[in-house]
């Protein structure tokens, strides 16, 4: 029993007899010269370590600081760029002996770190980062000065002279409760970190070391917070480093934005090799819900001039009322490689697919005061009707006009009966294109937009600092094709812009009917356009268009008017014949319809409208005008074959007549009008010449030229 008591008493009597020796023989204060000394030659700034420095021996042997500061440079608010209350400083007992201070852990409890900027851009912070060269000492010092100078030196040199024989080893450092403000006065900003912790558990060279950190934040309305983890290896004298489970996961939240949780992971992180990263976002923004998550392989080279990711994916999904379909489903695969020496981006896009639209491509950015962007897009097919939810929008409001009147409700009828004002039109804010630089085309193997369907569509354009291009477009559509170019001019307000476009040989029926549900037209339509003007407002694109527009159709009709039937009908009419019924189609054929519209501020006019048929020759003329939505149209007709069916006998009568059709009214309700008293006129006229031409045949030379001439004036004055 007496020998195990003395195998106990022994290692419990050597403990005892180091901690006393550590206190006897050790004064810690003998390092705080040292401490002050470093800091002011590595920072140029002044530490003040207020009360002497204490040994602690719970939990670990090492050393108390009290209150620490490290003052600020002259010039800034606040006095000190750091301080913290107390400073904790584990060490390792052995080593002391040998004067060899190994820092086991350092603790920071309560620190409060100060970083400030100038308006002159200047900051307190450069004074830890700036160059530790000091300058060469003079060879021409004055005599008197070298010798207060060594004097001054002597005295330093006394007190110190215990604390230079040491050697000093950091390991670790751990940080808790403390706060970071972040103030730039050239930007007007300030930031604030709160609940900031830091924890390095081990710092060693060649080892791998784990450092954990934690954060809380808020700037104006927005509060933040983050948290991670990551473990490094330094290589022998820190020349290369290693790092691996880098973890972050950070949140945010504003008025409009909640950011639950952005998590980035990397599992490696060395120069020159490819370490696998992965991301994920989840929350809300913008009345948008958030949930996405993605991975890739990053790449630095040790110049850390290039930064490679390869394979970049993205899968994620967004919910909300404002999407054009909710839920969208979104996912990526792409590539990105950026080089810092260059500031340009280089970025090819393997897929992208949003719900039914899938893109691929690629584009390029250089990063400058406007940066520079150039893009070439693809996609196999897009259905921007389906992608809008137009067609939903069109089956729900027919289904609605189907259910008829009756449920209108009391507030229905009273919108009716007061209309809401008319909201003032404002011209659109284009001052975003003053700060772009950007070229691309698109290219588009099937198309559809308000119904309309297109293939093979290519477009090229650019943006270049408030001026936009489109210059090149073409397509086919309904067995045609359609090619245009345009310009916006939006470096002034408010803006100008051009176009020009010219479609060739569609086929106008199948087109009117996806459009516009109509077919009113039909045929082989040639239409060219060259218009120009200025606002962007639907008014003001109205009252200000100007320009051309060219059409030929070729063998076709006009739906919904049957000019041959019209003019049988009424001159049965004007004959006091009877009217029968008819089961011909409501339609006139033509071979060709050609017509040159001007555009004026409004107005629609042409004096040059010309359509053959078999039976007819058309000739118009008149205008429209698209802001009150009216027409005042004249179409003129010649009859040139024979209208046999009811009446067809005596309608070739009318051969060689001139029959004006009038048109006027709302564009909605079009008002039909046969002019029939200048018809009859006409009939008269032709009469009359050839009841001449017979009297001529029979009485020969026993009438005169003037006693003609009478005859045919009197008899015609009776339709003047």
């Amino acid at each position: 029993m007496k020998k195990l008591l003395l195998v106990v008493a022994i290692p419990v009597v050597a403990i005892v007899l180091a901690i006393l020796a550590l206190v006897l023989l050790v004064n810690p204060n003998q390092f705080k010269p040292l401490i002050v000394e470093q800091a002011k030659q590595h920072t140029g700034l002044e530490l003040v370590i207020e009360g002497d420095i204490s040994w602690q021996f719970f939990p670990s042997i090492g050393f108390e600081l009290g209150k620490t500061e490290l003052r600020n440079p002259q010039g800034f608010t606040n006095p000190n760029l750091f301080k913290v209350d107390s400073i904790g400083i584990d060490v390792s007992v052995m080593p002391l002996f040998s004067q060899q201070l190994e820092i086991g852990n350092v603790s920071l409890n309560g620190a409060e770190f100060d970083l400030e900027t100038l308006k002159d851009g200047s900051k307190n912070i450069d004074a830890l980062t700036a160059s530790n060269t000091q300058p060469e000492t003079s060879t021409s010092e004055p005599k008197g000065a070298v010798e207060e100078s060594a004097a001054s030196t002597s005295e330093v040199a006394t007190n110190d002279s215990a604390a230079s024989a040491w050697t000093i080893n950091l390991a670790g450092v751990t940080v808790s409760n403390a706060v970071l403000e972040i103030q730039d006065r050239q930007a007007g900003t300030y930031t604030k970190l709160y609940d900031v912790a830091f924890e390095l558990s081990e710092f060693a060279a060649e080892k791998w070391t784990k450092a954990t950190f934690a954060a809380k934040g808020e700037n104006n309305q927005q509060k933040f917070s983050a948290k991670g983890s990551a473990e490094f290896k330094l290589a022998k004298g820190f020349a290369e480093y290693a790092l691996r489970n880098i973890e972050l996961d950070a949140s945010f939240n504003d008025p409009a934005t909640q950011i639950d949780s952005a998590k980035i992971g990397l599992e490696t992180f060395e120069f020159d090799k490819a370490n696998k990263m992965s991301y994920a976002v989840k929350g809300q923004a913008a009345g948008l819900g958030i949930d996405m998550n993605g991975s890739g392989v990053l790449t630095v080279d040790k110049a850390i001039s290039l930064v490679n990711i390869a394979t970049l994916t993205l899968d994620a999904n967004f919910t909300g009322d404002t999407l054009p379909q909710n839920p969208m489903k979104v996912d990526m695969a792409s590539d990105l490689s950026f080089d810092l020496t260059k500031s340009h981006l280089t970025f090819v896009l393997e897929k992208l697919t949003a719900n039914a639209i899938a893109l691929d491509g690629k584009a390029e950015v250089t990063l400058a005061d406007i940066p520079k962007v150039r893009f070439a897009l693809h996609s196999p097919n897009i259905d921007l009707d389906e992608f809008l939810g137009l067609n939903k929008a069109s089956e729900q409001s027919g289904s609605s006009d189907q259910k008829g009147t009756s449920t209108t409700s009391s507030s229905d009828k009273a919108a009716k009966t007061s209309p809401a004002k008319p909201q003032k039109e404002v011209e659109p804010d284009l001052s975003a294109l003053k700060t772009l630089d950007v070229k691309g085309s698109v290219t588009i193997d099937k198309f559809k937009a308000n119904n309309a369907r297109m293939q093979n569509v290519k477009a090229k354009f650019y943006v270049n600092r408030g001026v936009a291009e489109l210059t090149s477009f073409s397509s086919n559509l309904y067995q045609g094709s359609i090619t245009a170019n345009a310009k916006l001019d939006g470096r002034k307000t408010p803006a100008t812009y051009s176009a020009k476009k010219r479609i060739k040989g569609v086929q106008v029926q199948p087109l009117l009917m996806d459009v516009a549900n109509n077919d009113m037209l039909e045929g082989t339509g040639n239409i060219d356009v060259d218009v120009k003007g200025r606002s962007l407002t639907p008014t003001g694109i109205k009252k200000n268009l100007v320009g051309t527009v060219k059409i030929n159709f070729e063998d076709g009709a006009v739906n919904g008017i049957n000019v041959a039937q019209m003019i049988r009908e009424n001159y049965a009419k004007i004959k006091g014949e009877k009217v029968e019924g008819t089961n011909e189609p409501k339609k006139t054929d033509f071979s060709a319809m050609k017509a040159t519209l001007k555009l004026n501020k409004g107005n629609v006019s042409t004096n040059d409208l010309h359509m053959q048929s078999p039976l007819l020759r058309i000739r118009g003329q008149g205008s429209a005008n698209y802001l009150k939505e009216t027409v005042d149209f004249t179409v003129s007709t010649s009859i040139v074959g024979s209208l046999k069916g009811q009446g067809g006998k005596d309608i070739d009568e009318l051969k060689g007549v001139t029959i004006p059709i009038n048109v006027s009214g709302k564009w909605a309700e079009p008002k039909f009008k046969l002019v029939f008293d200048d018809v009859l006129k006409q009939k008269a006229e032709k009469e009359i010449d050839r009841g001449l031409d017979k009297l001529e045949e029979k009485y020969g030379d026993k009438l005169k030229p003037e006693d003609k001439d009478a005859v045919k004036g009197l008899l015609k004055g009776l339709f003047n």
